[in-house]
């Protein structure tokens, strides 16, 4: 096929996917192996290593990589942890706590939702008046909400579950990556992401973590889990070494592990306080360049999402022409609001490599010009210097992987 649009570069700022990190984007070229190859098992087992790193995880937790975006990671669970007309108390606030409900109800669990308005974070009390009156045995909600950029209170629904003896099921597809995760302090059973967002790997994966308690639920099931591909207990035969060896499950995508095992060996290897450090400081330049021109931060500072900022428009705008000139004429891509949000916000992704100063000065470019407001860019630049914001070089993988995993480099 001869080349087209799609090889053009693009700035892309949406909240997933996330440009490629170098590395993984290297990974992309490695040499091919089969599914059941002593190397792919030898490299899965340093990927399950840095997942519990990066989740904060216990060391008798399980982590893998599902073949399958975010949204397969948020169905096994549901699939997993419960049986028909088993309880599910979910915590909504936007389209993906929505998601989990409608989830939870396709494998037949008697399902009850606790919203709050969209824009606003999950209230506690309100779980917790519904956890008591009613104890479920899956308590899920979103830690970052996407749709609108709303950061959840984690450790009190977390406290709630453990209140009730629930199970804690974490939808941390924009937090997990870009920041701490201390899944086992917070007593979380169940989170996941998808390789797209954080980690800036290739869409495709969906790291996922299982606490102990979690996987003594699954073994004690008394109905086979609906879903034969996510079924974890087949996928710990594939991952752990049993006493038959490795079992072949299906055959995983080789070359989406080697680009998502580099992602988040480079996550780790900058330092997970540093990236919630570089995502909150993007954050502030930005708000900083766009108050002139009109745009305001959409939801409060007590409860905003540090790695999706989402953002009103200046009265008069038309999102859709607006975002549709900016990305035909200036190759920006951004992403509008979704559900009630639509229309009104735009979601800006501070996840992994989009929460750099390069793109986003480009961006203010654009739009300084487009709204006659030059002194936005100034504004980014003043701001950016003095949280000391600056882009520097992809650090070498074979020095990396001396203070991750401990690989040898290839």
């Amino acid at each position: 096929m001869d080349a087209g649009p799609w090889m053009d570069d693009v700035t892309l700022l949406t909240p997933g996917p996330t440009p490629i990190h170098p590395w993984a984007a290297a990974a992309l070229a490695w040499p091919m192996r089969g599914h059941m190859d002593d190397d792919v098992f030898a490299y899965n087992d340093a990927i399950v290593a840095d997942l519990k790193r990066l989740y904060g995880a216990a060391d008798d937790a399980f982590t893998c990589l599902l073949a399958g975006s975010g949204s397969l990671g948020m169905e096994s669970g549901m699939a997993n942890l419960l049986e028909p007309g088993e309880r599910a108390l979910v915590a909504s606030n936007g389209v993906f706590g929505e998601r989990m409900a409608e989830m939870a109800r396709r494998v037949g669990a008697d399902v009850e939702v606790v919203r709050a308005p969209a824009g606003t974070p999950l209230d506690p009390d309100e779980v917790r008046r519904a956890a008591l009156a009613r104890p479920p045995k899956v308590l899920a909600f979103v830690h970052g909400e996407t749709s609108t950029g709303v950061l959840n209170p984690l450790t009190e629904l977390t406290a709630v579950a453990a209140e009730v003896g629930a199970l804690a099921s974490v939808d941390a597809v924009t937090t997990v990556g870009m920041g701490p995760f201390a899944m086992a302090e917070h007593g979380i059973d169940y989170a996941y992401t998808g390789s797209q967002k954080c980690l800036s790997a290739p869409p495709g994966l969906a790291p996922v973590a299982y606490s102990k308690r979690a996987l003594e639920a699954v073994a004690a099931r008394s109905t086979s889990v609906v879903s034969w591909y996510a079924d974890v207990l087949g996928m710990q035969g594939y991952w752990l070494t049993g006493d038959g060896g490795r079992l072949y499950h299906h055959t995983v995508p080789i070359h989406l592990h080697w680009a998502t095992g580099e992602a988040i060996r480079a996550a780790l290897f900058e330092g997970l306080e540093a990236r919630a450090a570089r995502a909150a400081g993007m954050a502030e330049a930005v708000l900083a360049a766009l108050a002139p021109l009109g745009f305001a931060a959409a939801v409060p500072a007590a409860h905003r999402l540090p790695t999706v900022l989402a953002v009103t428009l200046p009265p008069g705008v038309d999102d859709v022409a607006l975002r549709g000139r900016l990305r035909v004429e200036d190759g920006i891509s951004l992403a509008g609001g979704l559900g009630p949000t639509t229309g009104i916000v735009w979601r800006l992704g501070l996840m992994g490599e989009a929460a750099r100063v390069r793109p986003y000065r480009r961006l203010i470019e654009v739009l300084a010009r487009r709204f006659d407001g030059p002194e936005a860019l100034e504004r980014f630049d003043e701001a950016c210097q003095r949280l000391g914001l600056v882009d520097g070089a992809v650090p070498s993988r074979s020095h990396a992987l001396v203070r991750t995993s401990g690989l040898t480099p290839a």
